[in-house]
């Protein structure tokens, strides 16, 4: 399962994106290191299901909205220097090793400072850690590389060296294939003997893998009490820049649990449904602003950024019925599975099962019921069956 992982210093609201995400039971609270131990739970992309081109909803959606599950990881709260041990910081950088996607949550409201200590809203700079997150990766990996480096220049001596292959076993703990390694080799420039290797190219190395294995999406969490210039200048960083507020989506979700509100994750409104409090109804209704202002509370869109648009995966449908779009036991469209795009019917053949995979024969567009090539690239929301010997 594609893994996103939430990251940023103490008392940002991760947990509180973590809780309202999952509807997990954890800790959330107003002081550092709330989080000790990561938390991993399940969270979803939301898009658009296929059964909205036929006639009748397959019952694995939400009235045509689909979530496909991803898994959303929490982690201890990150505080400057944690590359060096500070805090809880090899706890928490070791626990991204396996991330796919980083969410590095941010305090756009200016109320805590750099070490997550709170403060009066708005005298704190978020900007400042715009930057934070991907620095102390970069900077844990650059000493990762440096401390094992010289594994690497005695490995040099032999005839047969091959420094892709040499790094690549050294950076797979971090998420790095042997493809990353390459692609980060051609985009360098670097001494053919390792022994001349400075700690700039070591930290060049280390800025580039972690840029192609762990990409960032910034969350501007309370947005809902953040100035207004704050999140300007939040989006003109360069990285992908969604405004949220984390406490907003759990109110929501926890009301539409109670059957208070009609809301699904990442609605761009929500219609009170239930009795409400007069103080509810006037939290409701601030909540309302904030919705209609950023076109939702951000948490799902927050996801949804890292998922389709950083990683760029495409939803597909495996069926094994291509006309009426069901499995064997005729359930409508019961799985949903995201791939990197480029992926092709037999990458969705591996991903149902292995045996699948190993058996592929070929596959059918089941829209057009027309036989697709080897080489189609899949697109958002193909139903595809796949015929295989292990059918």
């Amino acid at each position: 399962m594609l893994s996103v992982a939430l990251a940023g210093k103490p008392n940002a609201g991760k947990s509180t994106f973590y809780k309202a995400a999952t509807l997990a039971d954890v800790d959330v609270g107003n002081y550092p290191f709330t989080t000790i131990d990561p938390n991993r739970g399940v969270s979803y992309a939301r898009t658009r299901c296929p059964c909205l081109d036929r006639d009748e909803r397959c019952g694995n959606c939400e009235g045509g909205v689909r979530y496909v599950g991803v898994e959303l990881l929490d982690v201890a709260g990150l505080v400057p220097g944690a590359h060096e041990g500070r805090g809880l910081g090899n706890q928490f950088l070791d626990a991204l090793t396996n991330a796919d996607v980083i969410l590095a949550v941010v305090d756009a409201s200016g109320s805590t400072n750099e070490e997550g200590e709170p403060v009066e809203v708005g005298t704190y700079d978020p900007v400042e850690e715009a930057d934070f997150v991907e620095e102390e990766l970069e900077q844990w990996l650059a000493g990762i590389i440096e401390k094992n480096w010289e594994s690497v220049v005695r490995k040099s001596r032999s005839p047969d060296f091959d420094i892709d292959e040499a790094l690549s076993e050294m950076l797979t703990g971090f998420g790095a294939t042997e493809y990353d390694v390459a692609a980060s080799l051609r985009a360098l420039e670097y001494p053919e003997d390792p022994k001349q290797w400075t700690d700039e190219h070591r930290e060049a190395l280390a800025s580039d893998v972690r840029a192609r294995t762990k990409p960032i999406v910034l969350v501007a969490n309370k947005a809902d009490i953040a100035p207004p210039e704050n999140l300007e200048r939040l989006r003109e960083t360069d990285k992908p820049v969604v405004a949220a507020t984390a406490d907003g989506e759990l109110a929501l979700r926890k009301a539409a649990e109670a059957g208070v509100v009609d809301y699904l994750p990442g609605d761009d409104g929500f219609d009170i449904v239930g009795d409400v409090s007069d103080a509810q109804a006037t939290g409701l209704e601030k909540i309302r602003e904030v919705v209609e202002s950023n076109s939702g509370t951000g948490v799902q869109e927050a996801i949804n950024t890292a998922v389709y648009d950083v990683l760029d995966m495409v939803t597909a449908y495996p069926v094994q019925n291509e006309t009426k779009w069901t499995d064997g036991t005729g359930e409508m469209l019961p799985d949903a599975f995201l791939l990197e795009r480029g992926s092709t019917p037999a990458d969705l053949a591996y991903a149902v099962h292995s045996d699948i995979g190993e058996g592929y024969l070929h596959a059918v567009d089941a829209r057009s019921a027309r036989r697709i090539s080897e080489d189609y690239e899949l697109d958002e929301g193909d139903v595809i069956k796949i015929v295989s010997t292990a059918n």
